[in-house]
C-alpha cells in the first residue's frame, strides 16, 4: 500500500558503502599515442578503455608509484 507521503531520511537511515568509491568527472588531455594504447587493451580485454585508464592510475595511486623523470 502506497502512502500519500514518505519521510526520506527514516527510508534509508544507512550511510551509502560505496560513497567512498564515487568516481568524480574531470577533463585531462592525454597524447593520442596513449589513448590509442588504451584503446587497443579496451578491445583485446572487452573493458571500456577510460576503465582501463582508472585501474591502471589506482594502482599506480595505490602502490604509490612515482614517476622518475630525467630532462636531457
Amino acid at each position: 500500500m502506497m502512502k500519500a507521503e514518505y519521510d526520506i531520511e527514516k527510508l534509508n537511515p544507512r550511510k551509502n558503502p560505496y560513497s567512498n568509491r564515487l568516481k568524480k568527472q574531470v577533463t585531462i588531455n592525454i597524447d593520442n599515442d596513449t589513448i590509442d594504447f588504451f584503446k587497443s587493451q579496451s578491445e583485446e580485454s572487452g573493458i571500456p578503455y577510460q576503465t582501463l585508464i582508472n585501474l591502471y592510475l589506482s594502482d599506480c595511486a595505490k602502490q604509490k608509484k612515482r614517476l622518475r623523470m630525467s630532462w636531457k
